[in-house]
């Protein structure tokens, strides 16, 4: 599995890159990374047509355990997928901004 930090995903947004959000609803409600797509884990093998297979999908969860497990999920089913470590917890620990 392919793992970047919120460091190295900073190069990869500014570029327009898929982020998917795979916490649940209420949870990404509360704070999120700008820009980010929210597909609950729940609901994302459901989903998988709303996503681009010709370019990176990074994904990205509270602390990065849930999304560790749906970038395996999304690898098995084609895509280009990276697991974003320590997730949106690392995010506002460094101070970035999230949107609501």
């Amino acid at each position: 599995m392919r793992e970047i930090t919120i460091d190295d995903l900073d190069p990869a947004l500014e570029k327009g890159a898929t982020l998917v959000d795979v916490r649940e609803v209420n949870e990404y409600r509360e704070g999120h990374i700008p820009g980010a797509v929210n597909i609950p884990m729940g609901r994302l093998t459901s989903r998988l047509d709303e996503l681009d297979r010709s370019r990176p999908v990074y994904v990205v969860c509270a602390s990065g355990n849930r999304s560790s497990a749906m970038t395996d999920v999304l690898t098995s089913a084609g895509f280009d997928a990276v697991n974003v470590a320590g997730g949106t917890a690392a995010w506002t620990r460094a101070g970035r901004p999230t949107e609501r």
